[in-house]
């Protein structure tokens, strides 16, 4: 069993597992955090942006001009940091460690692990199978979609490529060159690459048992993180493999986390826990509430940069009851993005995928969310862009969810142009894989408040470790990250997993071979063979039986089937001879110890006589003076030394042999 690493991002998961021939894709995360190294794409022109200097390296050839000449075009100097000028280019998983048209299938754990699909199902040659939930799969898309619609919106007339040149590359600041893999950029893919890569998936539900060419059998489970989210069971007949990404144990929106299926598996295969491990949740949107009031209160207006769906469900319902309570019940909340409003339609219509408590208000009836409710009576208005009826609408103070939370495409950098210079107004951040202080870097210099509330219910360090105590799998595999505390946190040696035995850790591009060997496989016989079969009870309440068939293997299914008959010669026809071992009548097994004296009077039977029994340590000796053979007698072997004659050896072995019980 072979375990593939593509992603060099613990939360942003691909891996390949090869198991009993067949090769599985767990998760297919594209990574954001490649576009920090690029300048945002403003709605409208920006001036500022404009107005920044150009950067090239202090060692450049200076007598190579042309290159001097792109790379200023190419490299902007902003607050001491250098962006590529070009529409941003996203990271996709490893493809140099084996050929991704072997893949088999692919199992996608949520909306967040599905962003790369495209590039593998429309670019590497795939042919197989794609198994995710139905929310994961719809969200997966609006993700996808707000992503096309976000860089599309604003195309670039010029896309550099001259700073990924080995030759420049290298010259580059290390801000920008560390953890920056020019190879596996890729401009971002297109609605037709979304729409043909998501036609080939097949929806499941929780506990749907799946087979995979008769090897194997898969199912989804709720992990409990977002609509829709699942980690994967992956079993044969004899080996259990568990894959828990992305999960919690916290109470929200979604189905609790369903642990029963997944204990004493013999590899846990763990990835996606909390990248804020010192911030409570809670806590969080406490203080997310706070921040906000204070600057609402102040006159200032608050950007909430988000993805359109997950964690938003939860602040439209905390800040609800927030602003009741403070007396703000007027203030407006917008939410602008081009997917907001399919993404809180299609949130109330997964019922079947949220929690007991949300699921029972349908049959009230009522919404699932309170932000169904808010929009109805307009304190949530919802807007695909900033332009059209938005403008009309507008008013400050006020709080907006926008995207996309890294700040380099989408509506949320048109805010930040035109909010950034003023001390009144604050950015909060609360998506968790989102480097604020990365994100914020082109706005800089920066008057604006910026507050960092992630709020991140994946499983934390501790629970994780209760987890892994509770389930009991034989072997953890895990990110490298996860057996070293954050390097922010180097003091913090409780925010790391333990195992025992101690886990196996992989890192992008490593190749491991987990510690599972296959010891047997499955054979079902045939009615008419096991009917056939003749038990012998060689002790006490144990029973053999010789078994002699055909082995058919088929779908990785194996059926021992009874040997057919040989056919015999019709009338008037000679019988012919045939050394067909598929006629070949069954041999008899021989079985227990040999008595020496019932041997010895088999012999003499057979005209030997002169016969001399020597007991050893080990067995006996007998010896037959007449015919100079020496016969070896030990537990468990029988060895005949004649001088070469063989008559005389097969005379041996045959009266031998009837001194042995047979079946």
């Amino acid at each position: 069993m072979k375990l593939y690493c593509l992603s060099g991002h613990p939360n942003l998961p691909c891996l390949v597992l090869k198991f009993k021939s067949v090769t599985v894709m767990l998760d297919c995360s594209l990574d954001l955090t490649t576009t920090f190294s690029f300048l945002p794409l403003p709605l409208v022109h920006s001036a500022r942006l404009a107005k920044l200097p150009s950067w090239v390296p202090k060692d450049a050839d200076a007598s190579d001009q042309d290159t001097l000449k792109t790379l200023k075009k190419e490299l902007k100097e902003c607050a001491g940091r250098v962006f590529v000028d070009s529409p941003p280019e996203v990271g996709i998983p490893e493809g140099g460690l084996l050929d991704l048209s072997t893949v088999d299938v692919i199992l996608v754990s949520s909306f967040q692990c599905i962003l790369a699909l495209p590039y593998i199902t429309e670019y590497t040659g795939f042919n197989g199978m794609i198994y995710a939930t139905e929310p994961t799969a719809q969200m997966g898309r609006q993700l996808m979609e707000e992503l096309v619609h976000h860089t599309e919106r604003v195309p670039k007339t010029r896309t550099a490529s001259k700073w990924k040149e080995p030759g420049v590359f290298k010259t580059l600041p290390a801000q920008l060159r560390d953890g920056l893999n020019p190879a596996a950029l890729r401009d971002c893919y297109g609605l037709h690459d979304i729409n043909s890569s998501l036609s080939k998936v097949q929806l499941v539900g929780y506990a749907q048992k799946l087979d995979v060419f008769g090897a194997l059998q898969i199912m989804p489970l709720s992990s409990g993180y977002c609509i829709g989210s699942c980690n994967w069971l992956i079993q044969s007949h004899y080996e259990k493999i568990s894959y828990i990404s992305s999960s919690s144990v916290l109470t929200t929106h979604p189905q609790p986390m369903d642990q029963g299926p997944l204990q004493n598996t013999d590899v846990l295969i763990l990835a996606g826990l909390t990248q804020s491990p010192t911030a409570n949740p809670d806590s969080m949107l406490s203080e997310f509430c706070s921040h906000l009031a204070v600057t609402v209160k102040n006159g200032g207006s608050v950007l909430v940069p988000c993805y359109p769906s997950g964690v938003v469900y939860d602040l439209f319902e905390c800040l609800a009851v927030f602003l009741d309570s403070s007396g703000l019940m007027q203030l407006p909340v917008y939410f602008v993005s081009p997917m907001a409003d399919s993404s809180l339609a299609y949130s109330n219509i997964f019922a079947e995928w949220l929690c007991q408590s949300k699921q029972s208000k349908v049959y009230l009836p009522e919404a699932p969310f309170v932000h169904e409710e808010l929009k109805t009576i307009s304190r949530l208005k919802v807007f695909p862009s900033v332009h059209g009826d938005f403008s009309s609408e507008f008013k400050t103070p006020c709080v907006v969810f926008a995207g996309h939370p890294s700040l380099r495409f989408g509506d949320g950098v048109h805010f930040m142009e035109m909010w950034g210079q003023s001390k009144a107004n604050t950015v909060i951040f609360v998506e968790p894989d989102i480097p604020y202080l990365e994100a914020l870097a082109p706005f800089q210099p920066l008057a604006m408040k910026a507050v960092h509330c992630p709020i991140d219910t994946r499983l934390s360090f501790q629970q994780a470790n209760k987890i892994i105590s509770d389930l009991k799998p034989l072997h953890v595999v895990l990110p490298e990250n996860y057996i070293t505390p954050p390097p922010s946190l180097p003091q913090r040696s409780d925010l790391v997993l333990e195992a025992d035995p101690p886990p196996t850790t992989y890192q992008r591009g490593e190749v491991l071979s987990l510690p599972i060997k296959r010891m047997y496989e499955k054979i079902e016989i045939t009615p008419e063979l096991a009917s056939a079969l003749v038990p012998s009870e060689i002790r006490q309440g144990v029973a053999v039986a010789s078994v002699t068939g055909i082995l058919e293997a088929k779908d990785n299914n194996y059926v021992l089937q009874s040997v057919p008959k040989q056919p015999t010669a019709g009338p008037g026809q000679k019988r012919k001879r045939e050394d067909n071992a598929d006629f070949a009548p069954p041999k008899p097994h021989v079985w227990g110890a040999v008595q020496v004296e019932q041997f010895v009077q088999d012999l003499e039977k057979n005209g030997v006589t002169d016969v001399k029994v020597e007991d050893t340590s080990s067995g006996h000796i007998i010896h037959l003076q007449s015919e100079d053979t020496l016969i070896q007698i030990e537990d468990g072997s029988t060895h005949i030394f004649c001088e070469g004659n063989e008559d005389l050896r097969i005379k041996l072995r045959n009266i031998l042999l009837k001194c042995l019980s047979k079946f």
